[in-house]
């Protein structure tokens, strides 16, 4: 019987027919979203205070960029855009940011920022948009619930996701070039909210942003879950004062990923260490038995643990 073939060869094996099988589906697919037409949002001054007439003001001016997104989007013919666009600007919504060019970037805050003494930053992953938005503001929507009173949770959609079937999503390219945003982003919040406790939940390809970031990121907590890898060989190498947390639920198909690096001649394929490994060096939480999207679903186990966490009362 012929030998088996060294790990690290299968799994750079794998790894190859993946970018190949993605590279070789229709390119428009992935294209399309970030194609439909907005006008650019109004210039608005970084975010300085959260009091309460300070945020309306924003929110109100944020809408109104949405509106205009919308009705260019109609106006273009992609009534599935103007659809979502014109659910984000229903009254009660509120955006600190908000535009709808190469995909559409926006921050939603779920919760009252003015009083919140923990803020959660959702950052997610793949084939996340205007059109998809309702799992993430789902997501921030429940654990605001958990969270209760004197807490907020802002949903960071700060760049253009990879679709899953693409390769994109293999590589760190829009995770690099999304970690500035996200550290500006951060920054602009530590100064309006000083005294807050921040946390930064990263899913999925999200982790691989937030370990781009995470040098950069002044936060009490950066948790990792359903997640590919960070690019990071462990802990020490994301050079964080951040508690590094990680979890992966029974059910969650990214067990399957392999967790290697494969340095090719134009791109670099897949995210190495396993955060959850011991090696990696993360505290782990309990993350039930739930799928690749049930982490924040109310009720289960990792929604309760993100929210320990979050509050400072995470256990390892």
């Amino acid at each position: 019987m012929a030998p088996r073939p060294p790990v690290r060869r299968t799994r750079r094996t794998l790894l190859a027919a993946l970018v190949a099988a993605s590279v070789a589906l229709p390119v428009a697919a992935e294209a399309r979203p970030s194609a439909v037409p907005a006008p650019a949002p109004a210039a608005l001054s970084p975010l300085r205070s959260v009091t309460p007439a300070a945020l309306d003001g924003r929110y109100a001016a944020v809408r109104r960029d949405i509106l205009a997104a919308e009705r260019t989007a109609g106006a273009h013919g992609d009534h599935r855009r103007a659809a979502a666009l014109e659910a984000m600007a229903a009254p009660g919504r509120h955006f600190l940011s908000f535009d709808g060019r190469d995909g559409g970037r926006s921050a939603e805050v779920v919760g009252d920022l003015s009083r919140a003494d923990r803020i959660a930053v959702l950052v997610p992953g793949s084939d996340t948009g205007p059109e998809t938005y309702g799992r993430l503001r789902a997501g921030a929507t429940a654990l605001a619930e958990r969270l209760g009173a004197r807490s907020a949770v802002v949903a960071w959609l700060g760049y253009r996701t990879p679709a899953a079937a693409s390769a994109a999503a293999l590589t760190p390219g829009r995770a690099d070039a999304a970690a500035g945003e996200l550290r500006g982003f951060i920054e602009e919040l530590r100064r309006a909210t000083p005294r807050a406790r921040v946390s930064v939940l990263c899913h999925s390809y999200g982790s691989v942003v937030c370990g781009r970031a995470a040098a950069g990121l002044d936060v009490a907590d950066l948790v990792l879950y359903g997640s590919p890898g960070t690019g990071a060989p462990d802990v020490a190498a994301l050079h964080t004062r951040a508690t590094v947390w990680a979890g992966r639920a029974a059910g969650d198909w990214i067990a399957e990923v392999p967790h290697t690096r494969l340095q090719l001649p134009f791109t670099t394929v897949g995210f190495g260490a396993d955060p959850v490994s011991p090696a990696f060096g993360a505290r782990l939480f309990a993350a039930g038995d739930g799928g690749h999207s049930d982490y924040l679903r109310p009720g289960s186990v990792p929604l309760d643990s993100i929210a320990r966490i979050v509050t400072g009362h995470g256990r390892a």
